[in-house]
């Protein structure tokens, strides 16, 4: 594998596992790992490195699995012995950050039990998103941060067209500041001057309370 991009094995290459090392791979290299045969051979040609191997079994790990890996990812949500034989060897190898996939609110108690850094429910997480669009169609894109800051991404209502961030004021008005903002071409800015014109297809990635943004959708 190349030096000097982050590196990211996914073990489990499922519909999310796969979907996932084909995202990471545009900034990461990333290393595969599925028991199925015919799995690896469709993706290994887009990755940087795809193995198959059993991640229940410690030396299959061990033999791939180094301190060069600055996070692994836990994509075998269907078998939860499995997933969690899985984290156990990973944990036991020193992997200093661990994601894994669960299946229910009992698989995900017990990984996090286990200490594991971050528990993706991809379901869950890809229903509530699909439910916020629907009911805010000005909203892009939503990261919560926590219970009181979120990161959202916007499109702006046809009255901020053809006016500056600073005419616009929205840190007064409505207690969001924008980090950064994207135009129709897709090229993005980080934190704006605030002579920046708001422009036709332009969104605006905004840093405020989860509802803040309720006042932006209400503007026409």
């Amino acid at each position: 594998m190349k030096h000097g991009k982050k590196r990211i094995a996914v073990i489990g290459l499922g519909l999310f596992g796969s979907s996932l090392a084909r995202r990471l791979v545009r900034d990461c290299e990333v290393l595969v790992i599925d028991l199925d045969q015919g799995i690896i051979n469709d993706i290994a040609d887009e990755v940087h490195l795809a193995l198959r191997a059993d991640a229940r079994d410690y030396d299959n790990l061990a033999a791939v699995i180094n301190d060069e890996f600055d996070e692994v990812v836990v994509c075998i949500g269907e078998q939860l012995e499995a997933s969690i034989l899985c984290v156990l060897h990973l944990q036991k190898l020193g992997v200093r950050s661990i994601h894994a996939k669960a299946i229910n609110e009992d698989h995900g108690r017990i990984l996090r039990t286990m200490g594991v850094h971050n528990v993706i429910f991809p379901e869950t997480e890809s229903a509530e998103r699909l439910a916020r669009l629907i009911a805010n169609p000005n909203l892009v894109d939503f990261v919560e941060l926590s219970s009181e800051v979120a990161v959202m991404e916007v499109s702006p209502p046809r009255s901020f067209l053809g006016r500056t961030l600073l005419d616009l004021n929205l840190r007064q008005r409505f207690l969001v500041t924008v980090i950064a903002s994207k135009d129709a071409a897709g090229k993005t800015t980080v934190i704006p001057t605030m002579d920046t014109v708001v422009t036709e297809g332009m969104t605006l990635v905004v840093l405020g309370r989860p509802d803040a943004v309720a006042a932006l959708r209400r503007l026409e």
